[in-house]
């Protein structure tokens, strides 16, 4: 009787937990969510035995219609939810082919934050009548939540100050909101390797596996949270204490919504916002809509991450012998300073703990970075976005495409080549301008690209270390994620050569 479109996987089980509530009074009412990435045969009992409220996204709807497993035939009322959302994430087709099919004498009721004029345009086509009602928008954010924001340069210093913050800031559990899929997976991994507790939830991740996340995230089984907006729909965890919006929302109320996540039920919270100097207008413009004034984070020095780093350095070594069994090695270290007396207790000691820091210095250098500069001409910010021309092939369009690997990596244009003319199987004519900065190089490739190549690039390890490619934009003029275009040519040789499953078009949408 009942059918809600919802754009999201985990809004879907939301709205359906919702109405659920709502229909408590009604004995026997029965209400279905049904998205993608569940098992078909979960969603087919309960269809059969008849359900009278549906909740699902587009895809997994359209695929029960077309099965005749979903039958419209005795719909009363049809929810079309976050249509604005549903139309970012390219659902309007489906949203048509839908309603196309829903019988002429049925309520309708379409929810849209915004009301761009392509969703106008279906309510005229769709709805007889409708009466528009406007909710006032909320701009205000909890007085718990105390807000900041962190002027940086460019990526690599946002990195370095969420490091930095993480590493002194006392948090129960952490939400970072970054703009897109790639990033999410890549600050994870990289918040990994500095021992932080933190996974990622995105758009691709199936939803057993963001179930699984999400309630490790509840339990304290992780204790960082990275996230897009779409895929942080519907997330409740009361635990959170801090937010850090690692890339600037485009607009107040996303950032409203965001740091809301925090706060709750009378608790304190923190929000913590990225800046450039290229979106300060866009932090003013934030702080004009919500009349809330966001203090600026001054970030820990050196000296005090330091100061940190050697009393938890100390705490783990009381610890490991207080709660660990060292026999094993007490024996070890016994039998070695026997056959090198001349090596005291504390030598061994040091050399023990220098093993087991590892490569990573333990201690900051305490000559600071200028976080939120703009680096000058010749640093490793400014980059010319155009790529060059091929010499030999003038006429095919190219990109520049960063690499996370550079001097300090004792990198060399002949690695960079090598690597990409063996890894993607590309002929070496097609590979042009490749620069060496300190911390990263550019490389200018076909802007026809297949998105596989792409992939092959961000995986490549070049003198241990992973190219992590990505395309540089316009957007503050400096290195951003961004993605292949659609390959209408083959570059290369080998696997790219002939086309194939591997000349595919389009391009995957890396938002949420």
């Amino acid at each position: 009787q009942l059918l809600i479109l919802a754009p999201t996987r985990e809004l879907a089980i939301q709205v359906s937990e919702a109405v659920q509530v709502y229909a408590r009074g009604l004995k026997g009412f029965h209400v279905l969510p049904i998205y993608g990435g569940q098992s078909y045969d979960i969603q087919l009992r309960p269809l059969k035995r008849g359900v009278h409220a549906i909740v699902g996204t587009p895809g997994r709807v359209m695929d029960h219609i077309k099965k005749g497993t979903l039958k419209l035939d005795n719909l009363k009322s049809f929810v079309l939810d976050e249509a604005d959302e549903m139309l970012k994430m390219g659902f309007i087709d489906d949203i048509k082919w839908v309603m196309e099919r829903i019988p002429e004498q049925r309520q309708i009721a379409l929810f849209s934050a915004t009301m761009p004029n392509i969703i106008k345009r279906v309510a005229e086509q769709f709805l007889n009548k409708p009466k528009l009602v406007k909710v006032k928008t909320k701009t205000e954010t909890a007085p718990t939540i105390k807000q900041k924001y962190c002027l940086v340069g460019g990526l690599s210093q946002k990195l370095d100050a969420l490091t930095r913050i993480l590493e002194v800031t006392e948090f129960d559990a952490m939400i970072i909101f970054a703009r897109t899929k790639t990033l999410t997976i890549e600050l994870s991994e990289k918040l990994a390797a500095r021992g932080f507790s933190a996974e990622a939830i995105n758009g691709d991740i199936q939803q057993s596996q963001r179930e699984k996340i999400i309630n490790k995230f509840k339990k304290g089984g992780i204790d960082i949270l990275v996230a897009t907006d779409v895929a942080a729909r519907g997330l409740d965890v009361q635990r959170i204490s801090h937010v850090v919006n690692y890339d600037i929302p485009q607009d107040a109320e996303t950032y409203v919504h965001r740091i809301g996540r925090t706060g709750r039920a009378g608790r304190e919270g923190e929000a913590i916002l990225f800046v450039s100097h290229r979106e300060r207008r866009m932090l003013n413009n934030i702080e004009r809509v919500t009349r809330q004034k966001i203090e600026p984070l001054e970030l820990p020095t050196a000296k005090i991450i330091n100061e940190k780093r050697i009393d938890t350095f100390k705490k783990k070594i009381t610890e490991t012998i207080n709660n660990q069994d060292l026999s094993v090695f007490e024996k070890l270290v016994t039998d070695f300073q026997e056959s090198n007396e001349e090596t005291s207790h504390l030598k061994v000691a040091a050399a023990l703990a220098h093993i087991a820091q590892g490569n990573e210095p333990l201690l900051l250098s305490e000559k600071e970075p200028s976080f939120g500069r703009d680096q000058k001409p010749g640093e490793e910010k400014i980059v010319p976005i155009k790529a060059n021309p091929l010499k030999d092939h003038p006429q095919i369009p190219m990109r520049r495409y960063k690499l996370e690997v550079g001097n300090n990596n004792n990198i060399k244009p002949g690695n960079i080549l090598g690597a990409i003319a063996n890894e993607a199987d590309m002929d070496s004519e097609y590979i042009g301008s490749i620069q060496i900065f300190d911390n990263f190089s550019t490389v200018d490739l076909p802007d026809e690209m297949p998105d596989e190549v792409l992939k092959v690039l961000q995986k490549t390890v070049v003198n241990g270390k992973r190219l992590n490619t990505t395309a540089l934009t316009e957007q503050n003029n400096k290195a951003t994620v961004g993605g292949s275009k659609p390959g209408k040519r083959n570059f290369g040789r080998g696997k790219f050569s002939k086309g194939g499953r591997n000349d595919r078009r389009g391009g995957k949408d890396s938002r949420g």
